[in-house]
C-alpha cells in the first residue's frame, strides 16, 4: 500500500547521497551536491532535495552507460543508457526513486508505473517525450518528486497531477510549454517547488497559481512574458522566491506583489523596465535580495527596511538618474550593491559615468529635478 505522503517525504530524505550509477563515485557525487549547494547559497537559494539527483548526474565527468537491469528489492532505478527507448519492465514493487535520464525514451504508456505504487521520486530529464499519458502518475500517489526538465513537451493533459496531492517539487523546465494550464495545479497542495523557466510561456491566467498555497518557490525566467496580470501571484501568501528573470516585461501592475507578502528572493533582471509603479515594493517586508539589473530604469523605490541583514540590491545595467531622490534612498536604505562596473549614472550631466552609490562630492544634494544643477548665484 503506497506510503502516506509524510511518510514517503521522510524516507526520500532521509537518504543523504543519491546511489551513484556504475562510473560514478560516491565521492564524487558528494563533491558536486556540496559545489550545487554553494552555487545555489550564492543565490540565496536552497536546492530542493529531489531534482539535485539530476545535477548531479549531469555536472559528475562521464562514465560507462548503466545498465538497465532491474534489480530484485532495490529501491533506486538508475539508467543513463543513451539508447533506451522505454522504461525497462520488471521493476521492483519496492522502487522509490528512478531516474531516467539523458536517453533516447519517447514516450511512456499510461500503465508505466504501475508496479511501482510507492514511488516517491521521479527523473526523466533530457529524453524525448513530446507528451504525457494523462492517466501516467494514478498509480504513484505518493510521488513527491517530478523532474521533467529538457524534454520536448508543448503541453500537458489537463488532468495530468489530478491524483498527486503529495507532489511537493515539480520542475518543468527548458520544455516547449506555450500555455499554462490552471487544471494542473488544482490538485497541489502540499508543492513547495515549481520551476516553469526556460519554456515559451507568453501569458499567465490570473489566479492560475491560487491552490498552491504551500508554495516557497516559483521560477518563470527565460519565458516571452510581456505583462504579469493582476491578481497572477494570488494565493501565494507562503512565497518566498520569485524569478522573472529574462522574459519581457514593461511594467508591472501596483499590486502586483500584494499577494505576497513573504517574499525574500525576488529576480527582475532582463526584462524591459522602465518604470515601476509607485509603492509597488512595500508589501515586501521581508525583502532580501532585489535583482533589477539590466533593465531602463531610471528611479527606484524600496521597501521600508525590515529587520535582519540589509537588502541585497542589484542595479547594473540601466540608466539612472542619480538625483537627489536616488541618493537619499540609497544613504537610507545603505543597500550593498553588487559590484558590476555598469552601475552607474546616465543623469544628470555632470554624474553621467560615475559609479550609482559614488559619493556626489562637495556642495551636497542640489540638482533640481531635471537633470541639471541649478544656476550659481
Amino acid at each position: 500500500m503506497p506510503a502516506p505522503c509524510g511518510l514517503a517525504a521522510k524516507a526520500a530524505i532521509s537518504q543523504p547521497v543519491p546511489a551513484a550509477p556504475p562510473g560514478h563515485s560516491h565521492r564524487g557525487v558528494r563533491t558536486v551536491r556540496r559545489e550545487l549547494h554553494r552555487m545555489a547559497a550564492k543565490r540565496g537559494t536552497a536546492m530542493p532535495p529531489g531534482p539535485i539527483l539530476l545535477l548531479v548526474l549531469a555536472l559528475l565527468p562521464p562514465g560507462p552507460a548503466a545498465p538497465c537491469s532491474p534489480q530484485p528489492n532495490a529501491t533506486r532505478f538508475v539508467c543513463t543508457e543513451p539508447t533506451l527507448r522505454s522504461l525497462p519492465a520488471g521493476l521492483p514493487r519496492t522502487t522509490l526513486a528512478i531516474s531516467v535520464e539523458f536517453t533516447a525514451l519517447s514516450a511512456l504508456p499510461p500503465s508505466a508505473l504501475l508496479p511501482v505504487p510507492r514511488l516517491q521520486e521521479l527523473h526523466l530529464s533530457s529524453n524525448r517525450p513530446a507528451s504525457l499519458p494523462a492517466a501516467l502518475l494514478r498509480p504513484a500517489p505518493a510521488l513527491r518528486v517530478l523532474d521533467l526538465t529538457n524534454n520536448l513537451l508543448r503541453d500537458l493533459p489537463a488532468d495530468t497531477f489530478s491524483s498527486s496531492h503529495c507532489l511537493q517539487h515539480l520542475v518543468l523546465r527548458e520544455n516547449r510549454l506555450r500555455a499554462l494550464r490552471p487544471a494542473w495545479f488544482q490538485h497541489l497542495p502540499r508543492l513547495l517547488w515549481l520551476d516553469l523557466g526556460s519554456n515559451a510561456l507568453a501569458e499567465l491566467p490570473p489566479g492560475a497559481f491560487r491552490p498552491l498555497r504551500s508554495l516557497r518557490s516559483l521560477d518563470l525566467a527565460r519565458n516571452l512574458l510581456a505583462a504579469l496580470p493582476p491578481g497572477a501571484l494570488a494565493g501565494l501568501g507562503a512565497l518566498e522566491r520569485l524569478d522573472l528573470e529574462g522574459n519581457r516585461l514593461l511594467t508591472l501592475p501596483p499590486a502586483a506583489f500584494a499577494p505576497a507578502p513573504a517574499l525574500r528572493l525576488l529576480f527582475l533582471q532582463e526584462n524591459g523596465l522602465r518604470e515601476l509603479p509607485p509603492r509597488i515594493f512595500l508589501p515586501l517586508r521581508h525583502l532580501r535580495v532585489l535583482d533589477l539589473a539590466r533593465n531602463r530604469l531610471r528611479a527606484l523605490e524600496l521597501p521600508p527596511p525590515g529587520p535582519g541583514p540589509a537588502l541585497e540590491l542589484h542595479l547594473a545595467g540601466n540608466p539612472w538618474h542619480c538625483g537627489c531622490a536616488l541618493r537619499a534612498l540609497l544613504r537610507s536604505a545603505a543597500p550593498p550593491l553588487s559590484a558590476a562596473a555598469d552601475t552607474r549614472c546616465a543623469s544628470p550631466a555632470h554624474r553621467r559615468g560615475q559609479e550609482v552609490a559614488a559619493p556626489s562630492g562637495a556642495g551636497g544634494c542640489e540638482d533640481n529635478g531635471d537633470g541639471q544643477q541649478p544656476p550659481g548665484p
